[in-house]
Formats: structure tokens, sequence, C-alpha cells
């Protein structure tokens, strides 16, 4: 069993682990087309693995009685896994991987890091290398762009505000592609599609977004970022659990504009029924 961590070693750990996938991504650019998987939507690259692979040895050097649950896992971790250790690492290697594919600057690889026993996500570190960011936060610390502190905006009314999204296509049967995103862009300035959840995430908690919102979004996607976003200041809450394990419906704002868009996305649901 794992002894007791603090926060600042967490913390330390996920921002190299980060780091880590995020160069090796950078140095292998050249391979950014090299498949495993193609979808409707998305794909599955090579340096996926790898760069997970690379997270999660920085992880186990240090802490090799830990377990991880990633993105690229063949097999998710087990209830069995996780009594052997206290701590759980949710990696995300990189995330917006159809934009570093098409050689966009948004994406980046994303490490949280929770406690088994409580649920209690303890640090993270959300790494954009084609933007020079990292962002990081503890459960109890401030959360930081690169050294400095941040914090989310001021802005008080969703009217007023930028609302991160995604495109909802296919979300469940009955519900039409982009429902969501036209209601969303009715009630607010703007409404824009990024195509990196954590990264999405982390622009809230520094107050250049003002709202989230993913109808099917994954926990690798959303662990660390979430807890940059609350320790910024702002509000994150699960609004469903989906179909698969770990997928689940997300929300995330500056706690102003909390309120009147989860209302907005409730109504959008009840219209569906």
């Amino acid at each position: 069993m794992s002894s007791v961590v603090p926060d600042h070693i967490l913390v330390r750990t996920a921002i190299a682990a980060a780091r880590c996938g995020g160069h090796h991504a950078m140095r292998n650019l050249d391979r950014r087309k090299a498949y495993v998987q193609t979808f409707a939507h998305d794909i599955k690259l090579e340096l996926d693995i790898e760069c997970q692979k690379h997270i999660e040895k920085v992880i186990f050097d240090q802490f090799p009685t830990h377990v991880c649950l990633g993105e690229e896992d063949e097999a998710l971790t087990t209830k069995a896994d996780c009594a052997k250790a206290n701590y759980q690492w949710i990696i995300d290697p990189i995330d917006g991987t159809v934009n570093f594919s098409n050689g966009l600057p948004t994406w980046c690889s994303s490490v949280a890091v929770r406690e088994i026993s409580s649920g209690c996500v303890r640090a993270a570190a959300v790494y954009a290398p084609m933007l020079d960011d990292m962002y990081s936060a503890t459960s109890e610390g401030h959360a930081y762009k690169n050294d400095a502190i941040i914090h989310v905006s001021q802005c008080p009314k969703l009217a007023e505000g930028i609302v991160m999204t995604g495109m909802d296509k296919n979300l469940e049967p009955g519900i039409p592609p982009l429902t969501y995103f036209r209601h969303i862009a009715a009630a607010c300035r703007k409404a824009r599609i990024n195509g990196s959840a954590a990264l999405d995430l982390c622009w809230v908690a520094e107050g250049a977004a003002d709202g989230y919102f993913e109808g099917s979004i994954y926990l690798w996607d959303i662990a660390a970022a979430g807890l940059i976003t609350e320790r910024a200041g702002g509000k994150t809450e699960a609004l469903k659990k989906r179909n698969e394990p770990h997928q689940l419906s997300f929300i995330a704002s500056n706690g102003l504009v909390h309120d009147e868009l989860r209302n907005l996305l409730l109504r959008v649901d009840a219209e569906q029924d």
C-alpha cells in the first residue's frame, strides 16, 4: 500500500509527466499522421500510445506502487488494481489529437492524480507544448499558468460570455446533431469549438472564457483541467453519466454564470424527452 504523498510532490510529478508527454509529441511532429485507427470524427495515433508510455514512466519512476488510468489503456484500471494503491493517475497523453495531427497548436498533455479512498483529485497539470503553456494546481492551493496565479473571469451574465463547447454529434438517439451548440450559441455572446476539452477548461480557469459544456466527454479529458478550474475560483459539475465507462456530461464556469448555463442545458434535455 502506497503512503500518503504531499500535494507539492504530486504536482511536481504531474508537471514533469505532462511536459515529458508533450515533448515526446513535439519531437515526433513528422509522425503526426501515423494512424493506428480512424473513426468518423476522431483518430488514434501511434504517438497517443507512445506519449502515454512516456508519461507513465515518469510517474512509475517516482511512485512504482501507484496505478494509472489513461485514454490509451488497453484495459481500464480495475477495482482490484485500485485496492493495491492509494493513488490513481488519470492521463490524456494528447488531448486534441485531431488538432495535433493537422498541425493546429491547440492540443495538450493532461495528467491528474486522485486519492482513491476519497476520490479527490489532489494535483493536476495540463501542458500545451506549441503554446508553451503549463497549467497546474493542487487540491488546496492556487491554480497557475506557468508561474502566475490565474483566476476565472468576473463575467456576470451568460449573454455577455464566451462558452467553450463541442459538436455534440450523435450524442444520443433522438437528439439531432448540434442541438446543444445551437442553444448555447443563442444564449451567450459567442460559442467556441476548439477541439481540446482540457484547454477549454484551462481557458475558463484563466478567464479567457466564461463557461464550458460537453455532452459526452471522458474522465481523462477533464480530470486535470477540472481541478485547475476549481482552484482558479470556478465551478465544475458532472451533469450525468453516459453509457461507456468514465463517460459523462460535464459543465464548468466562472461560477457567476453557472446556474444560468446549467438551467439552459437542463431545458434542452427536457425538450428531448
